[in-house]
């Protein structure tokens, strides 16, 4: 398997497939019918328990070489199983896990492992495998509204394998990961239990292969940063705390962008992301401002002028609310007139239907680059779809496994109350940052990243910053770190390019993390 060659493969239907998808990569996202093609299973809402053992494909191992990080590299991509043993609250599981480690580096029982996985919740880890952290990933074209057709495969140069081998997790129900036959899946269908399958497979995969001594670094996405934040606490409860968390579109201040009317502070972070779209649609006041300026205004705006005119709520004076939505149409190409008539505030969800209204025409929801006609569809879906078909096509002539109607897109969680969030009551907290200050206080050299695209509607980079500064994490050991693009900002090579170089340095100390704070 060589790494260096570029292909283009067409989007193509499979025998047993069906053309819809659920957006696995994101939180609790019902499934929608997206545009293009695309390969999901149509087993995919089955019990996991009803498919047959024997249809599951063997391990196996095959060499494959590559560029990454500017050093050339052999390595060896493994299919393996991994066998949970159950609890008395847990059933047992077996876990399906893809990875590569670097063979001339093979022997260092120190070097770093870098864990990754995907949101839902829960969904398979193919999404960040093909987008950033595999030997491959999936280039999108800079035309948006171009067809699947156009995407292409390319080689890696991203892939962090030059300073950590790296691990792709897939939680049971998802993928080609079980339950043990008999046991009950909705046993996982818990924030707390869901991690602690999840740090059962990496005890596993450090034994079997002699790194009990290495490094843990562990990479989440969307709902997977509230499983990686619940594994760090547990891990370092366990006495083997991980030395970084790098959260990719975060979810663990989860409340502050779900957007409910009352919540005057979901309005506020939202403000860098309906500027970073508006900006991107050419609907907003730039005033000469480069993207950068202009969304650090806008920021700055809503932490001030705009806040403060929210908690005045109805008391606010008639004069000043036409001031703010002035600057709010400034800001995000929204008329004043129609903030003044729905009380200066706008979901992300109205923003991406309002914003082209006129043009017959809505945003992305994932990624608020791409335009669509179709209200009831996600534009950037097309991502999801390209990610899906690739990922058939890379298991195939990679390890010569058929991504078959056995594997599972997302496991059939039925809604939000079908998952233990944490919370026991109204007044209760979602707090999974607090896992994270386990890891912190455990390992004063543990490393936390926190990431997000600028247009992603779903998860925002307000929040994150909001997160940030409301913790009581130490400083120097935090970094914020934002891309152009969406949900998945990696599909935009240049942010490719640059969250490699990130995750890179996180994992080795160099970079930002190697300049004292103030310097």
């Amino acid at each position: 398997m060589r790494q260096e060659h570029t292909t283009r493969r067409p989007c193509r239907a499979r025998p047993g497939f069906v053309q819809t998808l659920a957006i696995a990569s994101v939180w609790m996202t019902a499934p929608v019918v997206l545009s293009g093609c695309v390969s999901a299973p149509v087993a995919q809402a089955q019990a996991p328990t009803e498919v047959a053992a024997e249809r599951f494909p063997a391990e196996r191992t095959v060499p494959g070489t590559g560029t990454f990080g500017g050093e050339e590299l052999a390595y060896t991509a493994a299919f393996e199983w991994f066998d949970i043993a159950g609890t008395a609250d847990l059933p047992g599981a077996r876990l399906a896990s893809v990875s590569y480690v670097a063979d001339k580096l093979a022997g260092e029982a120190e070097r770093p492992v870098l864990f990754a996985f995907n949101g839902g919740p829960i969904s398979p880890s193919l999404y960040l495998h093909m987008g950033a952290l595999g030997p491959m990933r999936v280039s999108a074209p800079d035309d948006l509204s171009a067809p699947a057709e156009d995407f292409r495969l390319v080689g890696n140069p991203g892939m962090p394998l030059d300073v950590a081998d790296v691990v792709f997790f897939d939680p049971a129900s998802t993928g080609f990961s079980r339950v043990e036959e008999g046991g009950d899946p909705r046993a996982y269908y818990s924030v707390e239990a869901d991690a602690a399958q999840f740090v059962s497979f990496v005890k596993a995969w450090l034994k079997r292969h002699d790194r009990t001594g290495s490094p843990v670094f562990i990479l989440g996405e969307s709902y997977g940063t509230m499983r990686a934040a619940e594994a760090a606490g547990q891990l370092a409860e366990a006495g083997m705390a991980p030395a970084g968390v790098h959260l990719m579109g975060q979810a663990v201040n989860i409340i502050e962008y779900a957007q409910r009317q009352q919540n005057i502070i979901s309005f506020v972070v939202s403000m860098p992301t309906l500027a970073a779209m508006g900006w991107v649609q050419d609907k907003v006041d730039r005033k000469g401002r480069d993207f950068d300026t202009f969304v650090a205004d806008a920021k700055a705006f809503g932490e001030t002028g705009y806040l403060l005119a929210l908690f005045q709520g109805n008391e606010l004076p008639a004069e000043q609310a036409s001031k703010i939505a002035e600057s709010l149409e400034e800001y995000t190409g929204i008329p004043a007139a129609w903030y003044l008539d729905n009380r200066l505030r706008i979901t992300k969800e109205q923003y991406r239907v309002e914003l082209l209204k006129d043009e017959g025409k809505v945003l992305g929801r994932s990624d608020g680059r791409y335009v669509g006609t179709d209200p009831g569809r996600d534009p950037s879906g097309v991502l999801e779809s390209v990610y899906v078909s690739s990922w058939a096509d890379y298991m195939d002539q990679t390890f010569g496994i058929e991504v078959d109607d056995t594997y599972a897109l997302n496991a059939p969680v039925n809604g939000l109350d079908d998952w233990g969030w944490g919370a026991s009551s109204p007044f209760g907290h979602f707090d999974y940052s607090a896992r994270l200050k386990k890891a912190f206080d455990a390992n004063p050299d543990f490393r936390l990243v926190v990431g997000n695209g600028y247009q992603d509607t779903m998860t925002t980079v307000g929040a994150a910053d909001y997160l940030v500064k409301q913790s009581d994490w130490p400083a120097d050991r935090v970094k914020l770190a934002y891309y152009p693009g969406g949900h998945m900002a990696y599909s935009v090579d240049s942010s490719a390019e640059a969250f490699g170089n990130d995750v890179r340095d996180w994992i080795t100390g160099s970079g930002d993390w190697a300049t004292p704070p103030g310097e």
